[in-house]
């Protein structure tokens, strides 16, 4: 009673309830208007119809799109209210021109040593290709001079970005999704105010969406009052917004410039196991020191001046020479980002990329598997093609009807020869891709509509890098406590699970 009490006085209750009145009355003023003229009831289905044309001939992924068009023909007034308020990538003009001034001032910091491209032309085309596409699309360049290390678990993370954060000197920058009190983040708060009490610039920015639940109101302010700066990335208002679900799914840390880490975990007990919620949590993070380090300082600061009225200088966060040295190259890297500003779908295209230049094996951890056609044919056409394909997803889940989705997309790939994994022991969260023993990719990125299509989310693109050995490795230790599944054992699901994944799969773009 206790916890329900508490859920019916929170902000996130409070904000949606405040969003839901205001979605009831105006569907009520249309619904009104409607009943008294037939009319209006033509022009509403007419407006309807007009949206469903609009959407069709939009740029757009066709799952989403079918998704919203049978939304909109079923419910005329609420389908086309829901598409503007909660579908939409784009930022209003105003947030947009403000987006587009601080990449353009950011992009000076970002060329890239021709060097390297000539290097990997010499070495591989597919390489080339790869990291051709990721800096077109999303400015961010390959890098050599930098060494990778991986995480296999949320606990070795923990300890080592501790380390790395005692070392630092001149600054630290973190943006996190969720954050909330405990062992993990109590530890680190603590070494984040010993460090702004030393003069170091400490900086901390957390999705408002992703904390609601577990941060106070106005945790920025306790932030502050500790010398670390702190902001807020799109603040929950109680206010029908299209940018409501373009929430900061980023995890990154960099130590001045020259350290970073990327990680698929929160600051938050369970992604250390210090508390047990869906059975074992496992996890994963990538530790770059060198020269790509600052592509991560960069994409910190483009987020950080973006929600704060601020103008730094990029030039003086770089990592200083003497910083960078006896630092060897570990392969080549490239960080990225992909954000809901434009119809560019980076993250999709990068893994997708990956997937259709696989020649021996592919192999994929992800907490989610909800796959538009494209993706799920290019997963088929790499198995049929004779790709050792294999995909592993968790065996206790943390949303239940995500779930269904995620299993209702097995039958599909088995008959395709994709092997199938679930990770027994409990809850499998970290994001990585490994091919060739080549290629891979570790990040925040999950196979679902969200982190492709709405979010803001950020990965590292590795070839030929030690790291790449590493996840390989973590990969086949984890088959050995997953169970495989099978055809068969699909086929067997009750007709009513079936029923409801079809329905589901329906609405796949909304979860």
């Amino acid at each position: 009673m206790k916890k329900l009490f508490s859920f019916f006085i929170s902000r996130m209750f409070i904000v949606f309830a405040l969003i839901g009145i205001q979605a009831w009355l105006l569907i009520s003023i249309f619904v009104y208007f409607d009943d008294q003229s037939q009319t209006i009831r033509m022009f509403f289905w007419i407006a309807s119809l007009v949206m469903a044309l609009y959407i069709v001939n939009k740029r757009q992924n066709p799952s989403y799109k079918l998704a919203w068009i049978i939304v909109i023909l079923v419910l005329p007034v609420f389908g086309v209210l829901m598409y503007i308020f909660f579908s939409q990538r784009r930022l209003t003009r105003w947030l947009r021109r403000k987006a587009e001034r601080e990449i353009e001032k950011s992009e000076p910091f970002l060329g890239q040593d021709r060097r390297i491209t000539h290097e990997l032309e010499q070495k591989s085309m597919d390489a080339l290709r790869q990291t051709d596409y990721i800096r077109k699309a999303s400015m961010f360049p390959v890098y050599d001079r930098t060494e990778t290390e991986y995480f296999s678990s949320g606990e070795a993370f923990f300890e080592q970005l501790k380390e790395e954060l005692e070392k630092a000197e001149r600054y630290i920058f973190m943006e996190y999704f969720i954050v909330q009190a405990g062992t993990m983040w109590n530890s680190i708060l603590d070494i984040l105010k010993r460090k702004a009490e030393a003069g170091v610039d400490v900086r901390f920015m957390y999705d408002d969406m992703g904390c609601a639940r577990t941060l106070p109101f106005r945790y920025y302010k306790q932030l502050e009052a500790m010398g670390i700066k702190a902001a807020v990335f799109n603040p929950l208002r109680p206010e029908l917004s299209s940018i409501f679900n373009n929430r900061n799914h980023r995890k990154v840390t960099v130590v001045d410039g020259h350290t970073a880490f990327c990680s698929g975990a929160n600051l938050a007990d369970e992604y250390i196991n210090a508390i047990e919620r869906f059975g074992h949590w496992k996890d994963g993070a990538v530790m770059l020191k060198g020269m790509g380090a600052w592509a991560f300082a960069v994409m910190f600061l483009q987020a950080w001046n973006f929600m704060r009225p601020e103008d730094d200088d990029y030039s003086i966060f770089r990592p200083k020479v003497q910083e960078l040295d006896g630092i060897s190259s570990d392969g080549y890297v490239q960080p990225f980002t992909d954000d809901p500003m434009d119809d560019e779908y980076v993250s999709e295209n990068t893994y997708m990329n990956m997937v259709g230049r696989a020649k021996r094996y592919l192999y994929i951890n992800t907490p989610y598997l909800i796959l538009d056609n494209e993706f799920m044919t290019a997963l088929q056409n790499a198995a049929k093609s004779g790709v050792d394909v294999r995909i592993t997803t968790p065996h206790i889940p943390d949303k239940k009807m995500v779930f269904l989705l995620t299993q209702a997309h097995y039958e599909a790939l088995l008959k395709a020869g994709v092997r199938i994994y679930e990770y027994t022991p409990g809850f499998i969260h970290t994001k990585t891709f490994v091919c060739d023993d080549e290629f891979g990719i570790i990040g925040t990125i999950n196979l679902d509509y969200r982190s492709l299509f709405l979010h803001y989310e950020c990965g590292v693109w590795l070839y030929q890098a030690k790291t790449i050995g590493q996840l390989k490795e973590d990969y086949e230790k984890t088959l050995a406590v997953c169970q495989e599944i099978t055809c068969e054992e699909v086929c067997r699901r009750p007709w009513y699970i079936r029923l409801m994944q079809a329905v589901l799969r329906v609405f796949a773009p909304m979860m």
